[in-house]
């Protein structure tokens, strides 16, 4: 149940965020950015990214939304949730293993993230654009995960299944959109 009573009991996102529009459609921008921005990192894999982060921090809302839209990238359910079982044995491609090692770290103790973690993704075949990329993923999902908690904004497993590919298709866009409507011209 959420913590403000003014939001209510099926509280989303977007109900939180008009609670500082401006703030929200600048935080909707980063992710954006962050999410669907050029990248070595595919949508997908920085999809994968957000809900690894989210269950570790367990924000339920945000893990439901994004390992459904990273489902709909093509990341099978039962690959998501196998990276919970331990890294060396997930059932993901081995290239995202050092990543995910470096963002679980950064989201458990961030003080714990060694040269050799960063090593270990450049090794893998990545860049150093890419580590950058999957650090902002985690970022942005620490802080959301942190916003959504803090309201106590839990969601439910329909909203999850119809949120994810909608967030595919569409983006954070229709957000920014709906927290900044465009004013018409003075004529």
């Amino acid at each position: 149940m959420a913590k403000f009573p003014s939001l209510g009991e099926n509280t989303t996102v977007p109900d939180i965020l008009k609670k500082s529009p401006d703030a929200g459609a600048a935080l909707m921008e980063v992710h954006e950015e962050v999410m669907r921005g050029p990248s070595p990192l595919s949508e997908g894999e920085r999809e994968l990214i957000s809900a690894y982060v989210s269950k570790l921090n367990e924000c339920s809302y945000c893990y439901g939304v994004h390992s459904h839209t990273a489902e709909a990238y093509g990341f099978a359910m039962p690959a998501i949730e196998s990276l919970f079982e331990g890294l060396d044995q997930a059932d993901v491609d081995d290239r995202l293993k050092p990543i995910l090692n470096y963002v679980g770290k950064l989201t458990k103790r961030p003080s714990s993230v060694t040269e050799a973690d960063a090593q270990a993704v450049y090794d893998a075949g990545w860049d150093e654009q890419a580590l950058h990329d999957a650090i902002m993923v985690a970022c942005t999902f620490n802080f959301m995960n942190r916003l959504l908690e803090g309201h106590g904004i839990h969601g439910n497993a329909a909203l999850f299944r119809d949120r994810g590919p909608m967030l595919k298709q569409h983006g954070y866009r229709p957000l920014i959109r709906l927290l900044k409507p465009r004013v018409p011209a003075a004529q």
